[in-house]
């Protein structure tokens, strides 16, 4: 939902404005709220985020944040997924995690709703790309396939069951199969 505005609002106003519920991003000058998550992208957000911090958490190596705002390059978004290699997750005076992350995260991570959009989602993807994330992927549940983004080459789609879903080098010990990811569903 794109809402009207009776004047542009700049990205420093929007960023003051109060949270929505499903969260608001900041886009070319427009406000667009994301569709509110369904079943089907529930589950996987559920599942995919503590599965990918079961591997890159305890050796410090990144950090998987679900429905975390990331604003860089102009845009203010909110990925369904976004990983931080773990160096590069801001902190706060005290070390703790910072609330603002005004940088690109290394993955991120969309997962297709009904009625949403592909080529927002993938805007943002692509968005993300060009400041900097390594890998992007789009899980569409409906089709039960991945996409999957990364710069300066084709996009790739796995959707075979037995296909095993690239990550990016960082979380190499991170594996994952089209079935394992979409055989949540069925838990």
């Amino acid at each position: 939902m794109v809402q009207a505005l009776t004047k542009a609002l700049t990205l420093e106003e929007f960023l003051q404005l109060p949270e929505t519920e499903p969260a608001s991003e900041y886009i070319n000058g427009l406000i667009v709220q994301k569709p509110m998550p369904q079943g089907e992208h529930s589950v996987i957000q559920t599942e995919l985020s503590p599965a990918i911090n079961l591997v890159v958490k305890p050796k410090q190596i990144a950090r998987a944040f679900t429905e975390l705002r990331c604003t860089f390059g102009g845009r203010s978004t909110v990925p369904d997924i976004a990983v931080f290699q773990w160096g590069r997750i801001p902190r706060n005076d005290n070390g703790g995690v910072a609330n603002v992350f005004a940088i690109a995260p290394d993955w991120t991570i969309e997962i297709l709703s009904p009625d949403q959009s592909q080529t927002k989602v993938t805007k943002n993807i692509l968005h993300c790309l060009k400041h900097g994330t390594q890998m992007g992927w789009l899980i569409d549940p409906e089709e039960k396939s991945v996409f999957v983004y990364l710069p300066d080459q084709p996009t790739t789609v796995y959707d075979a069951p037995e296909s095993r879903l690239p990550v990016p080098e960082f979380a190499k010990d991170f594996h994952l199969t089209v079935e394992g990811l979409f055989s949540w569903l069925r838990e």
